[in-house]
């Protein structure tokens, strides 16, 4: 059996790409698939406590994603719309632009601030006198909307953002309140265990978890380690080849410590139960043990790995993910998790999704959740 992209399309009603979050993170819905008969059944989020297993080593992604949406504008006053991406070791951004068509490098653009609903009217009036003086020189253009550039003053990326970016929305949500949702996003668009800055898209599968239900698992005795992968924009980016082993899979930087090594052999050794909360705790995971013979152990750095039918997975039992956009990586790795080392996964998440569909969960990333083990 071979396989192009087409088999990892699905029909989507645009009613189910979910433009809001529940109304609390819990309520989202939540089904349940088993990888070895394909049968699903459906729950609440909150029920997950009673889905896990006393002994199981919860992994979750500890990235936390940064207000990386601006806006600023040309010496002419046309406004131009960004996204960071990343900075390199000269403190100089890759940036996406919209509309630069007429910029040339040596250029300044000027910060703009978003007005957000919300904050005082003295907020409001210090948070524009301090980035008055904000901008960025462009560069150099590398396509496709990319450039590099230089923030005046130098002032760390974080600090900059801080006063004058938005969430970073997928582009998928499309809604005409995004500036009066904006401060319910910055603390919505982002799990209740972000830590460690540097994401650019928020790792989804973790946002339905509460402190509450964090709690009940580990009363159950469902501990819990952390890794860190900082989602990049190209987790957006679709699969253009027919053939998936052309298709240049985007990198992003990641990190696992010693302790969390230790805790992830001990739990193996053991017998018990790896679950990866989102697939970027999935790619951490594999993406160690493919550099170090299956085995984990303490490493940082980049990973551009790309898990797709048929790939074997060498250390994740269970997987907790929310429904992901038609040929897409993100559904390839899940369709391949399904059936490790085969190609039966494929058909058996194209079925779950349907009846994901007819029973109108809600999709991508403000959207439901599924438990696959």
């Amino acid at each position: 059996m071979s396989i192009s992209l087409s088999d990892f399309d699905y029909p989507l009603p645009d009613r189910l790409i979910a433009q809001q979050p529940a109304q609390r993170r819990d309520a989202s819905r939540l089904m349940h698939l088993s990888r070895k008969t394909g049968m699903v059944s459906h729950h609440a989020f909150s029920g997950l406590p009673s889905l896990l297993q006393p002994g199981d080593l919860l992994v979750i992604n500890d990235t936390k994603v940064i207000p990386a949406k601006f806006f600023c504008s040309r010496a002419s006053g046309a406004k131009l719309e960004g996204l960071y991406l990343q900075t390199d070791d000269e403190n100089r951004w890759e940036v996406m632009l919209k509309n630069t068509r007429r910029c040339k490098p040596g250029e300044f653009l000027k910060f703009l601030v978003t007005p957000l609903p919300g904050a005082t009217s003295d907020a409001q009036a210090e948070m524009m006198g301090v980035s008055a003086g904000l901008g960025l020189e462009l560069l150099e253009h590398s396509g496709r909307g990319r450039w590099l550039v230089k923030p005046s003053p130098a002032l760390p990326a974080e600090e900059i953002l801080k006063l004058v970016g938005v969430p970073p929305l997928p582009p998928y949500i499309k809604r005409p309140d995004a500036i009066a949702k904006a401060v319910e996003d910055q603390q919505r668009y982002q799990t209740v265990y972000a830590a460690r800055p540097g994401a650019v898209a928020a790792p989804t599968a973790g946002l339905h978890f509460t402190d509450e239900i964090l709690a009940e698992l580990a009363g159950l005795g469902v501990t819990t380690a952390r890794v860190t992968l900082h989602v990049g924009l190209g987790t957006f980016e679709p699969v253009k080849c027919d053939d998936l082993a052309e298709h240049d899979m985007h990198t992003e930087r990641f990190e696992l410590s010693a302790q969390v090594a230790e805790e992830i052999t001990l739990a193996k050794n053991q017998g018990r139960r790896i679950v990866a909360v989102g697939t970027t705790s999935v790619r951490v995971l594999e993406s160690v043990a493919a550099r170090h013979g299956g085995k984990i152990q303490a490493d940082r750095g980049q990973t551009n790995l790309f898990l797709y039918p048929p790939s074997d997975f060498h250390v994740v039992d269970a997987l907790i993910t929310n429904f992901h956009l038609p040929k897409s990586t993100l559904l390839m790795l899940v369709a391949s998790f399904c059936d490790p080392g085969g190609l039966g996964g494929i058909q058996t998440i194209i079925n779950a999704y349907a009846q994901a569909v007819q029973n109108e969960y809600r999709f991508f990333s403000y959207g439901d959740a599924m438990l696959i083990d």
